[in-house]
């Protein structure tokens, strides 16, 4: 008897839309090689990430990894609006922060963490990330969505285009 189950690449397809969310820096800095089925439908990245992306490209040991984090960086600020770590954000790291300490966790070293957190939290997104555990003790205050970290071992096949959506 035949499956009345559409085969499985058109399930993809029809995957429930996932809406919006913020990319982590570490999503960000390798964006084209992750499958997009895991990422939001509008992704957001925040001016926190900015920093951090700027922050690589003055700590690069090589030429050669200077230029590639200041591509990457140049990329970002090319096809997003971030979002402002404000006024709503840097209060929302404090509790965030408190939040850390409660869990016997340190928030000094996870300051870039919490504020990227701070942004998701205050504009009810959630964050999608290769690291979920830099975000441990945060719920139920933030949602992580855990995504597959790349393979780094060969190139990237999917081309840049395949970025859709991005706010």
């Amino acid at each position: 008897m035949p499956s009345s189950d559409p085969p499985a690449a058109d399930q993809a397809s029809q995957r429930p839309p996932r809406s919006s969310g913020l990319l982590d820096t570490c999503v960000v800095i390798d964006l084209p090689r992750y499958d997009p089925v895991e990422l939001p439908d509008v992704s957001h990245v925040s001016a926190v990430t900015l920093a951090e992306l700027s922050y690589g490209v003055a700590l690069a040991r090589s030429p050669v990894d200077a230029a590639t984090r200041s591509q990457v960086f140049a990329n970002t600020k090319a096809w997003v609006r971030p979002l402002p770590f404000d006024g709503a954000a840097a209060e929302r790291y404090g509790e965030l922060a408190a939040m850390v300490l409660a869990a016997g966790r340190q928030p000094r070293p996870r300051r870039m963490d919490l504020m990227i957190a701070a942004v998701a939290v205050v504009r009810g997104l959630p964050l999608y990330t290769a690291n979920p555990d830099d975000y441990r003790g945060l719920a139920p205050a933030l949602t992580v969505v855990p995504v597959t970290p790349p393979d780094h071992e060969g190139a990237s096949t999917r081309p840049p285009s395949w970025r859709r959506g991005l706010g």
